[in-house]
């Protein structure tokens, strides 16, 4: 009984002295998750291009926004990717774009 009661008193203490200072800590550097996989089939017609999906950070956390199908704005246009780059403490994402 008291070993089980031990790591429960730390435990809710520890969530008490965290809930006090939330609003004082900066919780640091962290980027997105892994990229998902994603299954894409087949193009839906010709000279479409497939753009990857990526995670959008809003309302507090990231959210997976799904790749898609386009066509591209010109002949002989290639899509460059987005990515995340460290910008100080935070993540900041590069929008993907036609070249």
């Amino acid at each position: 009984m008291k070993r089980a009661l031990l790591p429960a008193l730390l435990l809710g203490a520890a969530s008490l002295l965290s809930f006090g200072c939330a609003s004082h800590v900066y919780a640091g550097y962290y980027g997105p998750p892994a990229p998902r996989v994603e299954r894409y089939g087949y193009a839906p017609g010709p000279g479409y291009v497939w753009t990857p999906g990526y995670y959008a950070w809003a309302g507090g956390s990231y959210n997976w926004v799904g790749g898609r199908w386009v066509l591209p704005p010109r002949s002989h246009a290639r899509w460059v990717e987005g990515r995340y780059v460290r910008r100080g403490s935070h993540a900041e994402y590069v929008g993907g774009h036609w070249r």
